[in-house]
């Protein structure tokens, strides 16, 4: 295609919103007009299931809940006037809360106000908080945020450490919409220990995110936290960032999140337009449906250019791959859908993989992410009439023209430049995206049936573990791996026993191995 016909392409697919100022193009996708005409009964259902997703059906019916992270920014379209007053409610407390904490009327025992906040919790109830913490906290926020997202003893060490000087100034929130989260339960228990071993009270210090009648909604009543904000169930964990568990600590840290609900509630307005052209979600979800055939057969590679966006991808990641990546669609069927993303941020990527997406193999598509407004100020001129922006724009532009003369395709996302109000429009662009995609290709973006076979799949090595353990203890003498599988009811276990006996080794717990590790069918094990 020539340049001429490249630009009339470009106009043609072009779509802006003035009031956000946002661009999107998906001109450099290669689908043609037949393509999209065969889409179009597909998005007109889409467009119908997504407008009864937000009247409250049952979206997911594993767990039979709604779907109505989309109320948080609107409360007016909340299904019922008591959803609609608790969300009002809860932002509400949320401010009043921060505005404590930030004038000192709430403070710790030792200290006059707290200095730092640190958010345990895993998947969404981190992801969204880290992306919004690295794109807005301002340099010098009221409050510093550090996270424990992992089970990782070393981790946990190293944030520990790291604020072990001002422990007595630091607010502790614990995320976990069940409170049985194994790894937030974990980080929890831990850093409760920290704060014990410092001889301090660790509820005057304590915030809990979380289902009302949890587990842990109980024990931090009855401890008496500091405060609790719900979790409430019609919000799924990747789509959390806009609920109690995101604008808690974005406003802790200072940043405006009632200026982030509006930039999602002016993007969840432009994308509930039923027409494909004027809907940036839907115009997302057929550029990825083309790229991969409508079955994910090529990745999502996303290049936010702008080293705040950086932990966009990561963000991404779980918001599109775990709603889009099922063995089964609605009728069950195995389709194994899903998109894989990953990214990192441009120009640091024109030095990395970029190599390969030009010249490699062929199985992705890229999401440029660009802003327009370079700093806050002006710019020194680093050749004459030329910025670092300049040069930033310039790479990007490109990148992008490489890969397409290469026949490979790409989508730009513009917005005119990071803040709470655009950063809360991108956050409900690419929630609408995978929810429209899911209509399309007929999955239930919803649930997550795999994340809890996982879990299930921890907690029996676990058990298996004890039984190991309590095997050797019973034994009193060394015994084979085949032997402690036999006595432990396991016969057909033997490899997760000795993984189990291993590490149990390495950290000097309960047992210790003899032999030579190179032919572990040859090691007996024997209790320390």
């Amino acid at each position: 295609m020539d340049a001429a016909a490249l630009w009339q392409r470009y106009q043609d697919w072009l779509y802006y919103h003035e009031g956000l100022g946002f661009y999107l193009d998906i001109s450099r996708m290669r689908f043609d007009d037949a393509f999209v005409a065969a889409l179009q009964p597909k998005f007109e259902r889409a467009f119908r299931d997504m407008a009864e997703l937000e009247k409250g059906a049952l979206a997911n019916p594993d767990e039979n809940r709604m779907v109505g992270h989309y109320w948080l920014r609107d409360p007016d379209l909340a299904p019922t006037a008591e959803l609609k007053q608790d969300i009002v409610e809860t932002l509400g407390q949320i401010e009043a809360f921060t505005q404590k904490v930030h004038s000192g009327a709430i403070r710790p025992p030792q200290a006059e106000k707290f200095t730092d906040v640190l958010s345990i919790g895993i998947g969404g109830s981190a992801l969204g908080p880290q992306f919004v913490a690295a794109a807005l906290a301002p340099d010098f926020p009221p409050l510093n945020l550090h996270f424990i997202d992992n089970t990782d003893p070393a981790g946990i060490d190293r944030v520990l450490t790291q604020l072990q000087d001002r422990l007595s100034s630091t607010l502790v929130i614990t995320i976990s919409k069940s409170g049985g989260t194994p790894e937030t339960r974990n980080g929890m228990l831990e850093v409760q220990k920290a704060y014990n071993d410092q001889g301090l009270n660790f509820p005057q210090y304590a915030i809990a995110i979380t289902g009302q009648d949890s587990s842990l909604d109980k024990l931090a009543k009855s401890e008496e936290w500091l405060a609790t904000f719900p979790m409430h169930d019609w919000v799924g964990g990747r789509t959390s960032e806009l609920s109690s568990v995101g604008l808690l600590p974005a406003a802790l840290q200072g940043i405006d999140i009632r200026t982030m609900l509006e930039g999602a509630k002016e993007m969840d307005a432009a994308t509930r337009i039923p027409n494909l052209k004027s809907n940036p979600a839907a115009l997302l979800a057929l550029a990825w449906y083309y790229a991969g055939n409508g079955r994910g057969e090529k990745d999502m590679v996303v290049l936010p250019y702008k080293d705040s966006l950086l932990l966009f991808s990561r963000y991404l990641q779980q918001l599109v791959m775990e709603s889009l990546g099922k063995e089964k669609d609605l009728n069950g069927q195995v389709v194994h859908q899903g998109i894989a993303v990953y990214g990192n941020k441009g120009s640091t990527d024109q030095h990395a993989y970029v190599q390969q997406l030009r010249e490699g193999v062929a199985n992705f598509f890229v999401t440029f992410i660009e802003v327009l407004r370079d700093r806050q100020g002006p710019s020194v001129e680093v050749e004459p009439g030329v910025t670092s922006g300049d040069y930033l724009s310039g790479l990007l532009q490109g990148t992008r023209r490489a890969l397409y003369e290469n026949q490979r395709d790409s989508i730009t996302v513009t917005i005119p430049q990071v803040d709470p109000y655009n950063v809360g429009a991108l956050i409900a662009l690419y929630e609408r995206a995978v929810g429209f995609y899911g209509f399309l290709v007929n999955v239930n973006a919803y649930h997550q049936p795999g994340v809890e076979a996982g879990k299930k799949a921890a907690a029996s090595v676990l058990d298996l573990q004890k039984q190991v353990v309590k095997a050797l203890q019973q034994s009193g003498q060394p015994l084979s791996l085949q032997a402690i599988a036999e006595k432990a009811g396991a016969p057909d276990q033997i490899e997760p026993i000795y993984k189990i006996v291993r590490h149990l080794a390495a950290n000097q717990r309960t047992v210790t191995l003899h032999g030579n590790p190179a032919q572990p069918n040859q090691l007996t094990v024997s209790a320390l």
